[in-house]
């Protein structure tokens, strides 16, 4: 068994108001029902991690590039970083893969391993940092490079490849800022990687190293870790299943589980995500009634959540369903059943959100 994180490896409060604590030391995520504007504060932002938060001093911070599919081996300072590139914005939201593994869970009746998800492992914020491609461009990149590993400074040296087309994407970024403030050592400071629509392993935190190769890479965290391990997906190599990548189409209802509403009209809100794709449309039904359509009250952009409302005219005193459903553009929807695999990754099964309405 896992032995459980020490109580300092976090550094930013968790208190239960606004995080759901998983059980692990480490990861927490946001309470659905303490989700408000479109972008996510800092104070309740979910955490996914590997190894306890390292504390590093920007000052001594380095990032270095190298690899056999360089150049010329780089080193970049914080400084350097903050102000000899091109500085971006982009509103990105970020999804762990094992998001909703206790509801995955429930319906397969069985508990997967990993870490206890219910379904706050979500989370949008505004990050502020450079393009991995100019970075990446002060080695040199040459021409038969096919993956770059980006590896974090976290004791372990979490780390996980990409293929050089999703490294050198217009919104593919090392991040310094978070909110419009400096990143947080929970969130990776001194940088980090931000991967857009990717499942959220592959936003390395605490980066410390990018090697470029002209093979693939082979690591734990796409072998034996954040791979699809069923019939449908055979062992390709080293890797035990299909490596996750780009994620699916889920949503959420921002009200706690099994919510307790008043009698009256109530608005209903929640948020869609599609991955790399745009949320084009959400649907609900509340027990066994028709299927309606939602109003998307929030821009709809790739690898950007939406957010989305209907109005529940008549809630009668008593226990009810509300059942909601997102389409993407490339023609996905969320299904009735997710297909089953080992670790329970990539749940994208319409959720049965259970709602009480009393009299008082």
């Amino acid at each position: 068994m896992t032995e459980p994180a020490p109580r300092d490896a976090i550094v930013k409060p968790t208190p239960t108001e606004l995080m759901e604590d998983t059980g692990s030391g480490l990861d927490f995520g946001t309470r659905p029902d303490r989700m408000l504007g479109l972008i996510t504060p800092i104070d309740r932002f979910f955490i996914r991690s590997h190894a306890p938060t390292p504390r590093i001093e920007a000052a001594t911070w380095r990032l270095r590039i190298d690899g056999d599919a360089v150049s010329r081996t780089v080193e970049i300072g914080y400084d350097q970083l903050c102000h000899g590139f091109e500085m971006v914005s982009v509103l990105r939201t970020i999804e762990c893969a094992g998001n909703r593994r206790v509801l995955f869970g429930e319906e397969r009746g069985r508990t997967f391993e990993g870490t206890q998800w219910g379904r706050g492992a979500i989370s949008t914020a505004e990050w502020t940092g450079v393009r991995l491609r100019d970075v990446l461009d002060r080695a040199g990149v040459r021409e038969d490079a096919v993956e770059v590993l980006a590896e974090s400074l976290d004791e372990v040296r979490a780390s996980r490849p990409l293929p050089v087309s999703k490294a050198l994407a217009e919104d593919t970024l090392v991040v310094v800022a978070m909110n419009g403030e400096e990143l947080p050592p929970d969130h990776g400071f001194p940088a980090r990687l931000l991967v857009s629509g990717w499942l959220g392993a592959a936003s390395i935190k605490w980066l410390g190293r990018l090697e470029l190769s002209s093979s693939h890479f082979h690591v734990p965290w796409n072998t034996e870790d954040y791979v699809l391990i069923d019939p449908a997906h055979p062992a390709d190599g080293p890797a035990q299943g299909a490596v996750i990548t780009a994620l699916g189409v889920s949503s959420l209802i921002e009200l706690p589980w099994d919510a307790r509403l008043p009698v009256g009209p109530q608005v209903i809100r929640g948020r869609a995500f599609a991955g790399e794709q745009t949320v084009t449309a959400v649907t609900y039904a509340i027990d066994d009634g028709p299927w309606r359509r939602a109003h998307i009250t929030s821009v709809a952009t790739p690898g950007l959540w939406v957010r989305w409302q209907f109005d529940w005219d008549d809630p009668t005193p008593g226990e009810h369903v509300l059942r909601v459903r997102a389409f993407d553009d490339a023609g996905r929807s969320q299904s009735e059943r997710t297909a089953f695999n080992e670790l329970g990754y990539m749940h994208a099964s319409v959720v049965a959100h259970p709602v009480t309405v009393a009299a008082s």
